[in-house]
């Protein structure tokens, strides 16, 4: 909405500037009107003006400003989330924005340009305000700690803000669903923020026309309402999109610079590339994979072979969290429950692999 308004003003000043112009560089029409030749005005050079400064303030001069303010950091203002706190750093940021213009006004002596000058000023006091304002919300976190949290000293302060526990969630690690119960143990703590641009790829993997996609999608949505519905849990939707952007992940890389937030991903990729943009991700599998037990060679384990391995003779159990065991001459064991010794532990990208032999030809040996 603000946008729009925006829009509109600049038309407005824009159809103001370029009807003065024309009469600054004496390119105006002679045309008096009347009733009669009231049609006439369409061809003069006054109404030329008038709607080349219009489509320039509308179109143009919005553009370059949404582009700068782009550079600083996006941002929009939703009025649900509107704090008394909000309302006072908004109007700081008018009052100094509204400071800046009139010293522009005033350096460049802009008033007295003939004709254009006062339109001109107002345009350059409604920029400077506008721009002020938006900075200012943009940057509410910092300004709101340095206004209203005073008595901690500068050290705190930069630690915290160093130390952001805010994390967005990308799709992958909300259809995963493991972060839910995660974090109903506490071990995770601050926002969870979920992007709009999140929310709206889950509800096209969920109106897929697979069905293993389809089901995929409607989990995740049903993950992220019992999320809302937890107390405990700090769920967010952030609205903010870069339309700039197409790619998703490079969307989630971009708002978390913005935000100063960290990543919850399970997407490999997602994490090498956020890494080299100097985001810091937290990746469920890499959690998972930490948290296995310790297996050391020599020790002995229960399990079940319930297929055949790779290689002949050999056989492959699971472990109750997904770990593979591989079993030497195991297949012959094929659908029973066993005793075996580890031979050795390996360490893969995809997890971890533990590799065994039955205990039975230990003893017989």
């Amino acid at each position: 909405m603000l946008k729009k308004i925006m829009r509109v003003i600049f038309g407005i000043f824009g159809g103001i500037i370029g009807y003065n112009l024309v009469y600054v560089f004496s390119l105006a029409s002679d045309y008096k009107f009347s009733w009669q030749n009231w049609n006439d005005l369409f061809l003069t050079t006054q109404f030329l003006g008038i709607v080349i400064g219009t489509a320039t303030g509308f179109f143009l001069i919005y553009y370059i400003l949404e582009r700068s303010l782009s550079l600083i950091a996006g941002f929009e203002i939703k009025l649900k989330e509107i704090t008394w706190k909000k309302i006072i750093i908004g109007i700081i940021g008018l009052i100094i924005g509204l400071i800046f213009g009139a010293i522009i006004n005033f350096v460049f002596s802009i008033p007295k340009i003939p004709r254009v000058g006062m339109p001109i000023q107002i345009l350059i006091n409604v920029t400077f305000t506008y721009m002020g304002f938006a900075l200012a919300l943009n940057r509410e976190k910092d300004i709101s700690k340095f206004l209203f949290d005073s008595s901690k000293n500068s050290m705190e302060y930069m630690q915290n803000k160093n130390s952001s526990s805010d994390k967005i969630l990308d799709t992958s690690v909300i259809i995963d669903g493991r972060i839910y119960d995660i974090c109903k143990t506490d071990f995770i703590e601050g926002k969870l923020i979920i992007p709009e641009f999140v929310l709206e790829e889950l509800r096209h993997i969920a109106d897929s026309s697979d069905a293993l996609k389809r089901n995929r999608g409607r989990r995740g949505l049903d993950i992220l309402k019992k999320m809302q519905n937890t107390a405990k849990i700090d769920v967010k939707i952030v609205e903010k999109d870069f339309e700039e952007i197409a790619e998703v992940d490079s969307k989630l890389v971009r708002l978390a610079q913005i935000i100063d937030a960290k990543i919850l991903t399970n997407d490999y990729n997602l994490n090498k590339v956020a890494d080299l943009q100097g985001v810091v991700v937290l990746n469920i599998n890499e959690l998972a994979n930490a948290v296995k037990p310790v297996v050391l060679p020599g020790e002995e384990m229960d399990v079940k072979v319930i297929k055949k391995g790779k290689e002949d003779g050999q056989g492959v159990a699971y472990l109750d969290d997904g770990t593979m065991i591989v079993i030497e001459e195991g297949v012959k064991y094929m659908g029973d429950n066993i005793s075996v010794l580890v031979t050795s532990v390996l360490q893969t990208a995809a997890g971890r692999m533990i590799f065994a032999k039955p205990k039975v030809n230990e003893n017989a040996m």
